[in-house]
């Protein structure tokens, strides 16, 4: 297999990283994309992604810091964007199930980081929980993304998936298309095509089946393949997925 983990957090693993790359290799992860929650997770991505060649970085802020977003964080995150090994802006978006930021902060920042990832033509990496309607509202205003638009662990029905291609984006999924009550989400991989479907672990959170539970990490990735390749109704070694980011020259 020679598979990429889009979405990953290295940096809140409890374990050596180093160990558990390898062990993803082993599995067949080929690359891990990890992403920045924080202006100091998003450093911290950056140093990751330096370190390790099998590693690239996404800086950002999640919609749960969002009231962070000054003028200093911004430039700190342009700064952070100008490494080689950076490949995208996120994540960012709305969290309306917590609310740990206010809502008019959650927009404000999105919005700034939709602005930024524009400027710099880097792909843009979207959090969405609890709050598609104001998402596609947002993300509307700024399409079309032209394959620069990710949807970040997908949770919405089959029309929000729908639209999110039409603006020329993709659909990722992470560990709950695994699971047994996870239905609706199974039946949009089924109706999306193959060349819009990204896969991630979010580790170390969502881990897939039969590892519900417990902390999750990117040797895991190959049992949310095995899931999709079995709703697409391929043989696992013969799923080809998109690849939205850049690699570094």
């Amino acid at each position: 297999m020679n598979l990429v983990d889009t979405h990953a957090h290295l940096d809140l693993l409890e374990e050596d990283v180093g160990g558990a790359l390898e062990r993803a290799r082993l599995a067949g992860v080929t690359r891990v994309v990890t992403i920045g929650i924080s202006v100091e997770s998003s450093r911290r991505a950056v140093q990751l992604a330096n370190l390790f060649p099998d590693v690239l970085a996404v800086v950002g802020l999640h919609p749960h810091d969002a009231s962070d977003l000054d003028a200093e964080a911004l430039r700190t995150l342009r700064r952070l964007a100008a490494d080689p090994r950076v490949v995208g802006i996120g994540e960012t978006g709305l969290d309306f199930y917590r609310n740990l930021s206010p809502r008019d902060d959650q927009e404000r920042t999105f919005r700034s980081l939709l602005d930024l990832a524009a400027e710099l033509s880097l792909p843009v990496v979207v959090h969405d929980r609890e709050a598609h309607a104001d998402t596609l509202r947002i993300l509307e205003e700024y399409a079309p993304f032209d394959g620069r638009l990710i949807m970040h662990c997908f949770s919405g029905d089959l029309n929000m998936a729908r639209a999110v291609l039409d603006m020329g984006g993709y659909v990722s999924v992470a560990g709950p298309v695994t699971f047994h009550n996870a239905r609706r989400l199974q039946d949009v991989v089924r109706e999306l095509p193959l060349d819009k479907l990204l896969i991630e672990t979010d580790c170390p959170f969502l881990s897939p089946h039969p590892h519900r539970g417990k902390p999750n990490s990117p040797e895991r990735l190959p049992l949310i393949a095995k899931k999709v390749a079995e709703l697409k109704g391929v043989e696992l070694d013969r799923l080809l997925l998109p690849d939205p980011f850049r690699r570094p020259a």
